[in-house]
Formats: C-alpha cells, structure tokens, sequence
C-alpha cells in the first residue's frame, strides 16, 4: 500500500496545481494523510516485524514526531519558501514520503523471513531495554526530515 499512497500523494498534487485550486483545508488534510501514511504506517509495520524492545519504541516514536514536526514546518514555511510563485523551490529536509524506502526494506526482510530477533542487526540488550539495531534507519530517517541544513530542490 505504501507505493499506492506515494503514487496518490503525487498525483493529488499535480492535479491541485494542474486546476489552479488549493484550500488551507486541503492542505492539511494532505498533511494528515501524509502522516498517517508514511509516518505512522512504517512505523508501525516496524512494531509489527519485531522492533517491539523500549529503545525500539521510543526511535519509532521519535520518527513519528519528526514526520509531523516537517510536515507541520513545511505547511508553516510553504509560502515563503514559494517566493510568491504556486510552488516550493525546494524542502528543507526530506520528505516525508522518502519513508516508502523504509518500508521496503521491512518488506525484504518479511520476505526473507527476517523479522523478531532474527531482524538485520539482531537484537541487543542496552540497559533495561532492548534494541534492534535495524530500527536506527527510522533515526536517520526522521532527523534527515528535520533537518534545517539538508535542501532538496523539488521537481
């Protein structure tokens, strides 16, 4: 479902700007759906493949916020980053549905069976907690959307 929601998430762009028509309620509401999708979505199949530890749940948890802390900074920051055109020069930080990369490698690793304690990385114990290191791509992943320094131009 991940690649559809990409695809859809393309093309309710295009079309809005293709008919000359956007709302600030539709911004959200995209926003919303953008969060939902390739925030909550990955993280959650991430639980559900076995990054089930604390330390786990708490990086899964930070991806999340920085899903919704770039979505909500990028609805805040669009039309100055617009430079009074219809579009975006550029993101400040990932978007966030680079997260379909994510879930592809959960998906490669529910193929070849390696999903609990037999993720990549294994499982380590760290203090109370455990951790699987394969969950430090959605670290990566969330502090790239967040990132102020990284600028991506938009196509």
């Amino acid at each position: 479902m991940a690649p559809l929601a990409f695809l859809f998430d393309v093309l309710d762009g295009m079309i809005a700007r293709w008919r000359h028509q956007h709302s600030p309620l539709g911004r959200e509401l995209d926003s919303l759906a953008d969060v939902i999708s390739f925030g909550v979505a990955p993280a959650t199949l991430g639980f559900a493949v076995g990054m089930q530890g604390g330390w786990d749940a708490v990086a899964l948890m930070y991806f999340v916020c920085c899903g919704v802390s770039r979505l909500a900074r990028f609805n805040v920051t669009a039309e100055e980053l617009s430079q009074g055109g219809e579009k975006v020069a550029y993101f400040e930080g990932t978007p966030i549905p680079t997260s379909v990369v994510l879930t592809a490698i959960l998906a490669f690793a529910a193929f070849q069976d390696r999903i609990g304690d037999a993720l990549y990385g294994g499982v380590w114990t760290l203090g109370p907690w455990n951790l699987h290191p394969l969950v430090l791509i959605f670290v990566i992943s969330g502090s790239m959307m967040i990132s102020k320094t990284l600028r991506i131009p938009k196509p």
